[in-house]
C-alpha cells in the first residue's frame, strides 16, 4: 500500500484552504474531465451531477481528507461510506486512474499554475493514491463479503 511523504502531507494540508474555497469548482472541472469517458459516466447519478449535490459532496470530503491527512482514523465512518456507495456502483481499481487524470488537472485549472505548481500537484498525487490504495483494499473486503453473503 503506497503512503504520502511527510513533505507532501504538509503541502496537501496546506492546500486546505483553498479547497474550502474553490472545492465545488475543482470537483465540478474533474467531473467534466471525468465524463469525457461515457462508461465511467454511466456509473454515476446523473441527477446528483445536475444538482450539484455530487461535487458539493466529493469537495466536502476532498477538505476532510486534506486536513485529516495526517490522522486518517478521524476519516472511518467517511471512508466507510465511500465504500458502501462505490460497491453499490461497482467501482473497481481501474477506475482510479481515470479520477487522477481528471482530478489533477482539474486543480490546477482552477486554482492557476502559481498556486498549483509541479510540486503541489505531485504532493497530491501521492495523496490520491494513497487513499485510492485504502478505499481498493477496502472495496476488496465489500466485494468478496457480498459475494460469501
Amino acid at each position: 500500500m503506497r503512503t504520502a511523504s511527510a513533505a507532501a502531507m504538509e503541502i496537501v494540508k496546506a492546500t486546505a484552504p483553498a479547497l474550502e474555497q474553490h472545492g465545488v469548482e475543482i470537483t465540478t472541472a474533474m467531473y467534466k474531465r471525468l465524463f469525457r469517458n461515457e462508461a465511467v459516466k454511466a456509473m454515476f447519478d446523473q441527477a446528483a451531477q445536475e444538482s450539484g449535490e455530487q461535487p458539493r459532496r466529493l469537495a466536502a470530503a476532498i477538505l476532510a481528507y486534506a486536513k485529516n491527512i495526517d490522522k486518517l482514523g478521524n476519516l472511518g465512518p467517511a471512508v466507510e461510506r465511500m465504500v458502501t456507495r462505490h460497491v453499490e456502483t461497482g467501482v473497481k481499481p481501474e477506475h482510479y486512474p481515470f479520477v487522477a487524470e481528471a482530478l489533477l488537472p482539474a486543480i490546477r485549472e482552477v486554482l492557476g499554475a502559481d498556486a498549483a505548481t509541479d510540486e503541489v500537484l505531485a504532493a497530491w498525487g501521492e495523496a490520491y493514491w494513497m487513499l485510492a490504495d485504502i478505499l481498493i483494499a477496502a472495496e476488496a473486503q465489500a466485494y468478496e463479503k457480498r459475494g460469501a453473503a
